[in-house]
């Protein structure tokens, strides 16, 4: 049986070994038990499979430091982070040894398991986070190398109330945090007005992608105010020097079912100091309006679409 010597000591190891260009660890896969000393206590590394979940060994990876990079667990293992104690399958760390990202499940989707089938086994998890208490399902939970919260990614069809500098607002895909504990972004889990420079916008992204809480459509400043929102539900309407009044409305394209059915584009704003930025659809160029020559305002967008808020189903 290989074995490779790693900062922690030596790990008998099967098939690839893959390595950096010194020759230092840069990912193998354990061919027996092997225990790493972490800065959360002693984790044992995966090492067998199962029928279902975990079809295969999933490899170990490390920085080009040999500081542990991914480590997938042998078994559920409770840990303690600055947002409270949970069961973790999969943790990964900062080249400093600090926890970057802890994941509670960490089960291979296939034919044979699905989303549904590994999201009945997530356990309801409350954290500490610095808007408050956030209970709810968790796919994983991310962490400065200091150990401040700065992201949670939410199960799919999991919500949240989260509160903001605005008031209340439902949350789903994720969450995130700055350093300093101020709200950076979340993602709206129904339309809700939100204020803006321009007016109030029905915040909402229809295009929301639930792999990962970090960047979220609805952002905030660190003074609490709007700094990017989209929507599908709001045009804003901008007068300008000699009585010229521009439109910005969200577009609509051919839905993926087809049969001549259009849905709704998400149209993007981002604010900053003195300036507007609109984006009526992806691979655009944005529209820069300076606010001292521009005024903004908003005005419901009425869509013609049986179901606004979410996409047609293509499964007859």
């Amino acid at each position: 049986m290989e074995t490779v010597s790693t900062p922690y000591g030596r790990v008998p190891v099967v098939g690839i070994v893959e390595r950096f260009e010194d020759g230092a660890v840069k990912s193998c896969t354990p061919a027996c038990e092997a225990v790493f000393e972490t800065p959360l206590g002693p984790l044992c590394a995966q090492h067998t499979t199962d029928d279902l979940r975990r079809r295969t060994v999933q490899a170990i990876s490390f920085h080009h430091t040999g500081a542990l990079r991914a480590l997938p667990l042998e078994r559920p293992t409770r840990i303690t982070t600055p947002a409270g104690t949970m069961d973790v399958e999969l943790v990964t760390f900062h080249p400093d040894g600090s926890l970057c990202r802890a994941f509670p499940l960490n089960g291979k989707l296939s034919g044979y398991w699905t989303q549904e089938d590994e999201g009945r086994l997530a356990a309801p998890l409350e954290l500490a986070t610095p808007v408050g208490p956030l209970g709810g399902r968790f796919i994983g939970i991310c962490f400065a190398p200091g150990g401040q919260l700065l992201s949670l990614t939410l199960w799919p069809g999991e919500t949240v109330s989260v509160p903001t500098p605005i008031g209340p607002l439902s949350a789903r895909v994720g969450v995130s945090f700055r350093v300093d504990g101020t709200l950076r972004s979340l993602e709206p889990a129904k339309p809700q007005a939100v204020p803006t420079p321009a007016g109030f916008i029905q915040a909402y992204d229809l295009d929301a992608v639930g792999i990962c809480g970090d960047v979220n459509s609805l952002c905030f400043g660190r003074d609490g105010g709007i700094t990017r929102v989209s929507t599908s539900l709001t045009s804003v309407l901008a007068s300008g020097p000699h009585e010229d009044e521009r439109v910005y409305a969200p577009e609509s394209r051919e839905s993926l079912c087809g049969d001549g059915e259009r849905e709704p584009v998400p149209m993007r704003l981002e604010f900053e100091e003195g300036l507007a930025r609109i984006r009526t659809r992806d691979n655009v160029p944005w529209h820069e309006l300076d606010l001292s020559i521009w005024t903004l305002r908003t005005q419901p967008y009425l869509v013609q679409f049986v179901n606004p808020f979410g996409r047609l189903s293509c499964a007859c």
